[in-house]
């Protein structure tokens, strides 16, 4: 069954709207300064060392990934992933402009909490429209398909490779990082579940939707 207009709007709209909300997670993350997530440690790393932005290294490594899918798989990615790959970029900027670092380790904590829990909120408000999967997600089930590893190994190894790029570069690795690799994917989980039941609410109670692989 095809959606109509309006539905699509809908859907596409709250893709945005979850990308938006990832991106102030991740830039309160990086504004705690107690450690980022390893992606951004990574893009950080690659800032000091070349300049640019944190999010204009964003969408230039989510290019890179998007290709290596390309070449993977054969299959190019969903429009929503080069959305994904431009706006995370553009969205982290503008709150890295506006967003000050507190003074105190407390306030630095309570920002770093925040950043996790908006962060894994909105990955999860992001996927439920299935709009397409986001650059570092279609690598790894491209590399997922090409191996035969699990999607949870490869996702391990990804983020393992890449943290080690990062602290090299000099990125800000720090109780940040560990907790939020330590939790991100519980925040996540809970999040995909919760807002995927109040999408297919929203459309015509439950209607598949495009796969999002």
């Amino acid at each position: 069954m095809n959606q109509t207009p309006k539905m699509r709007v809908f859907r596409w709209s709250i893709f945005f709207l979850g990308v938006m909300v990832m991106s102030l997670g991740i830039a309160l993350m990086i504004r705690a300064e107690l450690g980022s997530a390893p992606w951004d440690v990574l893009h950080i790393g690659l800032q000091q060392h070349l300049g640019l932005t944190v999010g204009t290294w964003t969408v230039i490594m989510g290019f890179v990934l998007l290709a290596a899918s390309y070449v993977m798989t054969r299959i190019l990615p969903q429009a929503g992933a080069w959305m994904n790959m431009l706006f995370v970029g553009v969205f982290v900027d503008l709150f890295l402009l506006v967003l000050e670092t507190p003074a105190g380790l407390f306030g630095r904590g309570l920002m770093l909490t925040a950043g996790i829990l908006i962060m894994g909120f909105g990955i999860g408000l992001y996927i439920s429209p299935r709009c397409g999967a986001g650059p570092r997600d279609s690598v790894m089930l491209a590399v997922s398909e090409k191996t035969g590893a699990t999607v949870a190994r490869v996702r391990i190894y990804m983020e393992v490779l890449v943290l080690a790029a990062g602290w090299l570069l000099g990125g800000p690795v720090f109780i940040g990082t560990i907790l939020f690799s330590l939790t991100i994917g519980h925040v996540t989980g809970y999040s995909l579940v919760l807002c995927t039941r109040w999408m297919d609410r929203w459309t015509e109670r439950g209607m598949p939707l495009e796969n999002i692989n």
